[in-house]
């Protein structure tokens, strides 16, 4: 997949047309690549979001019966979904974060199967897709602080949807850079579509460096 999108973006395969100062310029389509990415990252995320879902609802369901249900990710003392699921931070808006999850995902993979097709969006959807996309690194970012340092537990169908948003979140830019719909000086913009692939790797690594340090002592005892 970043072979595909590294030459999309080296060839310039990809959108049909780069985006005009004034805004209007009659839509902007996306390659193969990068569609494909949209689409993959999407049903990444609704697959960790309905398995969430599934599994919360098992534990109300066991709970109403004065009973305990143990997901089947919850593995050991670390990685246990269980915990997770029902913490305070898992209804953040006031309902299970999965629920947002399965509209949002259902959403990106529906733009990405339209650009497939060959669909073509304005300046301000493009620009809706990146507001959505930053909210949703955003809200991973807080979901990873409170797992590691408040929660004390990891959920590897959470850890799944962090990394698909990181990926979505990160190529969108880079479209949207490309496009012209996002300022970015020359030299970054280079920058970026050189080693478009370097950014979520290292954001990814990231995360799961500060995992590896977190819980260091339970992973090499």
């Amino acid at each position: 997949m970043t072979a595909s999108v590294a030459d999309e973006v080296r060839a310039g395969g990809g959108p049909v047309r780069r985006g005009r100062a004034d805004g209007d310029d009659g839509g902007a389509g996306a390659g193969r690549a990068f569609s494909l990415l949209l689409v993959i990252t999407g049903f990444a995320g609704l697959l960790a979001a309905w398995v969430i879902t599934i599994d919360k609802n098992h534990i109300l369901q066991a709970k109403a019966r004065g009973e305990t249900y143990t997901p089947g990710c919850s593995l050991n003392p670390v990685v246990s979904c269980g915990s997770i699921m029902e913490s305070d931070q898992a209804e953040v808006f006031g309902f299970p974060n999965p629920m947002l999850g399965l509209v949002a995902y259902g959403a990106v993979i529906a733009i990405g199967m339209g650009l497939l097709a060959g669909a073509r969006y304005r300046r301000w959807f493009w620009l809706g897709l990146q507001g959505g996309t930053l909210f949703g690194v955003g809200f991973c970012t807080w979901l990873q602080y409170q797992s590691l340092y408040e929660i004390g537990a990891l959920c590897l169908w959470c850890c799944l949807a962090w990394a698909a948003t990181i990926f979505m979140f990160w190529y969108t830019t880079l479209h949207n850079v490309r496009q012209g719909f996002l300022p970015a000086p020359a030299g970054a913009r280079q920058l970026m579509e050189e080693f478009h692939w370097l950014i979520p790797v290292v954001h990814v690594a990231v995360i799961g460096m500060l995992i590896l340090t977190r819980w260091w002592d339970f992973w090499t005892s």
